[in-house]
């Protein structure tokens, strides 16, 4: 197994980093009048993710990482309904595979605050 030397090497925030791309590309096909709504909201809620990570990666106390990996939870969780909403406004035909990313990237935030809640 690799050192985790810094934020870019932790498997949860490049599936992170992922998911705002993949969000980034859909969001450009959406009508032009939610260029300040919707799509605005999109993707700061998915640039929150992978910025979250990558800040609580340097924070040294257990209690200031997890809240910043909460923050992330927290912003996937807003990113999850946006897709939905993004659906059922038709701007998608299907939301079920960033659906799972995004479930994916939610566990792997979960594992990761666990395994920090248990260390020493």
């Amino acid at each position: 197994m690799n050192k985790i030397e810094n934020f870019r090497d932790l498997e949860v925030w490049k599936r992170a980093h992922q998911l705002v791309l993949v969000v980034y590309r859909m969001t450009k096909d959406f009508p032009s009048d939610e260029r300040f709504g919707l799509v605005s909201q999109m993707r700061r809620a998915a640039v929150s993710v992978p910025a979250n990570i990558a800040e609580g990666f340097k924070r040294q106390s257990k209690a200031e990482k997890i809240r910043f990996y909460n923050i992330s939870e927290a912003s996937l969780e807003e990113l999850k309904y946006f897709f939905i909403l993004s659906k059922d406004l038709a701007y998608i035909s299907d939301n079920a595979l960033i659906m799972e990313d995004a479930e994916t990237i939610s566990k792997m935030l979960y594992r990761l605050i666990e395994a920090i809640n248990k260390s020493r």
